[in-house]
């Protein structure tokens, strides 16, 4: 049922809510079309007259030709306000739509795409599809404008007539042509950009790094490789239009003056009056016009159909693969986890063009597997309703992917996940993320005030449990630093506080919603000694209230914990308390010394 409601979405859904805007706008750029095309047939017959000398016709004509550009330039105008009105409530839907599309999507779907992929199907392609709706929509008219220019210039004398016929025949020729190998330019050039507006944006956020590290010389390097290369295929794009512009124009430039002397020669022979031959003079130009509009409808077509395709692939689940879950809602969760024979490779895939066999042209993408990463293979393990656990173990034992799969931001390949004794693929969304609250070890901080960073989690929270929250998270002390307090704003990915700080203010912010089932990955492991014993505090409080998940970095912060899995190559190797691993697990003794040593 979701899959073929997704079929249906597209460009038209959105066109369909504002059809009678449309339709306005539609109607009023025509009377202004139709206004520009008795204009010329007027000025036509205006020059006629003055060459018969009926001059008072010819000023009236002229006079009939005022009315009409005042008139066009009203519907003009006009046309310009139902665009902006209808145009931004469509971008907006469009906006709305596609963020809204993007929460649904997986955690592994982000880490497989780069951030301008998001980032420009989401915010520039819509804009780039209503600017060019609009674009051919007044290229249309000026093509049906110009083409009724065109055939009134055929009645006048059928062998001309034949050799305009034979003109557009050429030009439409090569435009088709043209409008082929534009397309598949376009999604390359495309593809580029999305790149570049990835590592933008990581160069911004990562300024301070880059500074402290010396490294601008060689993300310039990265830089102007990632530049030229877009430049190189956005020159080479071009280049090709270019080429057949020229080929084009040239073409229908000399056809132009070739019928312009072929009317010289049937006035020499009597078969052309001079006023006919002085119309087509002054309207030759709309032969090359008419060919220039086709050219653009094509380029708009081919900019839409590109922009589109982007847009709405968001809503192809085979690539961009969206969250799953199921239908049943729980009240209450008690917190009681099961991992039963667990098993999860992590894979790696690009996306790449194939080829249809009989035609032998790209037709379409698909997804290629580029490798293989085995994590697990029938993990099993329990964990009781309101204890407080670790993992352990050194890096890529699969800790922090055991969080990923409790949380649902993996999905496990076999076997079955529980919680309460459930299937965690047949929770509805509501019960399992109000059940389950995580603080990364790099938690994103909104450009937004402290207290509006923690009203994300519980916007009903009083003042009483937001400070609360940040007494327990160790972050008072320096919020009464603060002029404006928790009203302070903290920047852009909270780049006005520290790593710590950030880490703090995410720990509230998950205290504040006090789920059922709290995670922790490597949560203080930017804190320093002394907030990170406050914080240890602050999770030992909650023993007892929920379950506690917590991923270690240093095994001094997991002394207190109910139970400690030892992890290693994807399997549980031990499990037990803190003085338990230590006495009898040789290899925990040595982490624990090693990490002291270091310390």
């Amino acid at each position: 049922m979701q899959k073929n409601k997704e079929k249906k979405i597209g460009l038209s859904t959105y066109l369909k809510r504002y059809k009678f805007g449309i339709f306005l706008y539609v109607l009023v750029y025509t009377l202004a079309s139709v206004c520009s095309i008795f204009t010329t047939i007027i000025f036509a017959k205006a020059i006629e007259n003055i060459t018969l000398g009926f001059y008072s016709e010819a000023i009236t004509n002229l006079l009939v030709i005022i009315a009409l550009a005042l008139g066009k330039r009203i519907c003009w105008y006009l046309s310009r306000v139902i665009y902006q009105k209808y145009t931004t409530k469509i971008m907006a839907e469009l906006n709305l739509d596609l963020a809204k599309q993007a929460f649904k999507l997986n955690s592994k779907t982000y880490a497989d795409h780069d951030t301008g992929t998001f980032v420009q199907r989401i915010v520039t392609d819509p804009e780039r599809v209503v600017t060019s709706l609009s674009d051919m929509v007044a290229v249309i008219f000026d093509v049906v404008s110009t083409l009724i220019i065109v055939i009134y210039i055929t009645t006048i004398n059928l062998y001309v007539g034949l050799a305009v016929l034979l003109l557009i025949a050429i030009g439409l020729a090569i435009e088709l042509k043209r409008k082929k190998v534009r397309r598949k330019y376009k999604w390359q050039v495309r593809k580029k950009s999305d790149y570049i507006n990835s590592l933008t944006t990581e160069i911004v956020r990562s300024e301070k790094d880059i500074k402290s590290l010396g490294l601008e010389e060689k993300l310039s390097e990265i830089s102007k490789t990632a530049y030229d290369d877009y430049k190189k295929i956005n020159r080479k794009s071009e280049m090709v239009d270019m080429n057949f512009y020229s080929s084009r124009n040239a073409i229908i430039e000399i056809g132009s003056i070739a019928i312009l002397i072929l009317g010289i020669k049937f006035i020499d022979l009597g078969l052309l009056t001079l006023a006919a031959y002085m119309i087509i003079y002054s309207n030759y130009g709309s032969l090359y016009q008419f060919i220039w509009g086709i050219g653009m409808i094509a380029n708009t077509i081919t900019d839409i159909k590109v922009s589109t395709d982007r847009m709405f692939g968001l809503f192809d689940n085979d690539e961009f693969v969206c969250e799953k879950f199921g239908n049943k809602h729980v009240e209450k969760v008690k917190g009681a986890i099961e991992f039963r024979k667990v098993s999860f490779t992590f894979r790696e895939y690009e996306t790449v063009p194939t080829k249809d066999e009989k035609s032998k042209k790209k037709t379409k993408t698909e997804r290629k597997l580029v490798s293989e990463n085995h994590i697990f293979d029938k993990l099993s393990f329990k964990i009781k309703p309101n204890t407080t656990v670790a993992f352990v173990g050194k890096s890529g034992s699969g800790k922090s992917t055991i969080l990923n799969l409790m949380s649902k931001m993996y999905e496990v390949d076999n076997g079955q996940l529980l919680i309460d004794g459930i299937n965690i693929n047949d929770f509805d969304k509501q019960s399992l993320r109000g059940a389950i609250s995580l603080v990364n070890q790099f938690p994103y901080i909104f450009d937004m005030t402290i207290k509006e960073n923690l009203t994300l989690a519980k916007k009903d929270a009083t003042d009483e449990e937001i400070m609360d929250a940040i007494a327990r998270a160790s972050l008072k002390e320096f919020i009464d630093t603060l002029p404006k307090g928790i009203n302070t704003k903290v920047g852009e990915s909270g780049i006005k506080l520290s790593g710590g700080q950030k880490q703090r203010l995410a720990i509230a912010r998950a205290l504040l919603r006090n789920s059922p089932i709290i995670i922790f990955d490597e949560s203080t492991s930017s804190l320093d000694n002394f907030a990170q014993e406050e914080v240890k505090k602050s999770i030992d409080g909650l023993k007892g209230k929920s379950t506690i998940v917590i991923v270690a970095h240093r095994l001094s912060t997991i002394r207190n914990v109910d139970q400690i899995f030892f992890l290693e190559n994807g399997k549980i190797e031990d499990v037990g308390t803190f003085d338990e691993l230590f006495t009898n697990n040789v290899k925990f003794k040595n982490m624990f010394y090693a990490e002291n040593l270091n310390n």
